[in-house]
């Protein structure tokens, strides 16, 4: 990743200072306030919904943050040292040295951590929705998909289109693999990000999106039409998304009625469209490589029709997933000191140095 220009990066605030990640721990702070209370009210343990091979949170926060730094340093140090000792030492030292620096450990560990709080936080929160809102809002929103439609679903519409086998499984693997992404570009403009700023931003406008589609559940209870009207994805091939949706009315009839901790089921807004957008938002920001920025402009697209395609979401999730893209990306350029890319430039255009700004 690439600054914007030498000039821009000369008057850049000082990232290390409070406001390049208040706003990120203070996110994380209420987010992980309203999950415990949550489960103090409803007597319902926190739930770790990834599971725990890592251990307790105590142990997988410093294994989280020790593997981002491994991940830099090793395969780094086998390309340059080719596996002489000294060399290899060498190489080490000169990328602690030049990259490692206490503010670039300061945002990995920070960044890290609060993102891994408001994660947790969010999947937790989500979880105990059926207890807190028993009202679900299925009906009108299908309604209005149909009104928009013509009196069509689109799900079947685009099975229809596209196809029930072979897009079933390309689209699939769209949707599933958004689920390693998450951590994977968390990490990636953690550690690589050229210009530290751009590392706050991004990691501040996840908490952002993740916190705002918590919310979203909260304003407006769904299943998603897949769930509520399971006819509408009868027709397509097996596949993984459809085995996963299995597993997620298993899990929620167990924690309903069962002796389950955990359920994933809300359906609006859709954090797949909204994280989707934001990675795409931060790339044309962030990012030199066109290839790069096409890439997650495609996934994008090819998340939105996935949603759809299989049932998850109804047309009003997806636009409202994109408005907390929007919201979070621009927010979040604000709360680390960035204004986003004007019209006519692809690049950020940093605030003004004030002092102690950030």
């Amino acid at each position: 990743m690439t600054s914007p220009h030498p000039a821009a990066t000369a008057t850049a605030p000082d990232p290390t200072r409070a406001r390049a990640y208040g706003f990120l721990v203070a996110n994380a702070i209420v987010m992980g306030a309203l999950a415990f209370a949550a489960s103090l009210a409803l007597d319902r343990p926190i739930a770790d919904p990834e599971g725990s091979f890592l251990g307790p949170s105590w142990v997988r926060l410093p294994v989280l943050c020790a593997a981002a730094i491994v991940a830099d340093l090793l395969p780094r140090a086998l390309w340059q040292g080719r596996l002489h000792p000294a060399r290899t030492v060498d190489a080490v030292r000169h990328r602690v040295r030049t990259h490692w620096t206490a503010p670039r450990l300061r945002l990995v560990v920070v960044g890290i951590s609060a993102f891994y709080v408001i994660y947790v936080s969010y999947r937790n929160l989500k979880s105990v929705l059926p207890l807190v809102r028993d009202v679900k809002y299925d009906r009108e929103l299908r309604r209005l998909d149909q009104l928009v439609l013509l009196g069509h679903d689109p799900a079947t519409l685009l099975q229809d289109v596209l196809g029930t086998g072979v897009t079933a499984h390309l689209l699939s693997a769209v949707y599933l693999t958004y689920i390693p992404l998450v951590a994977v570009f968390v990490t990636v403009w953690l550690v690589w990000s050229n210009n530290i700023r751009y590392g706050w931003w991004f990691v501040t406008a996840q908490g952002i999106a993740w916190t705002l589609g918590t919310a979203s559940y909260y304003l407006v209870p769904t299943l998603g039409p897949g769930l509520m009207y399971p006819w509408l994805t009868s027709d397509l091939t097996p596949n993984g998304t459809s085995d996963l949706m299995d597993s997620l009315v298993h899990a929620r009839q167990g924690f309903l009625w069962g002796g389950g901790d955990y359920q994933g089921v809300a359906g609006f807004a859709s954090l797949h469209t909204a994280i989707a957008l934001l990675w795409a938002l931060m790339a044309r920001a962030t990012i030199a490589n066109r290839t790069v920025r096409t890439v997650l402009w495609i996934n994008f697209a090819a998340t939105v029709v996935a949603t759809l395609y299989f049932g998850w979401h109804y047309l009003a999730d997806d636009v409202a997933g994109v408005a907390i893209a929007i919201v979070a990306f621009r927010v979040g350029a604000w709360a680390t000191g960035h204004r986003p890319p004007d019209r006519t430039s692809r690049r950020p255009r940093p605030r003004p140095a004030r002092g102690s700004e950030l």
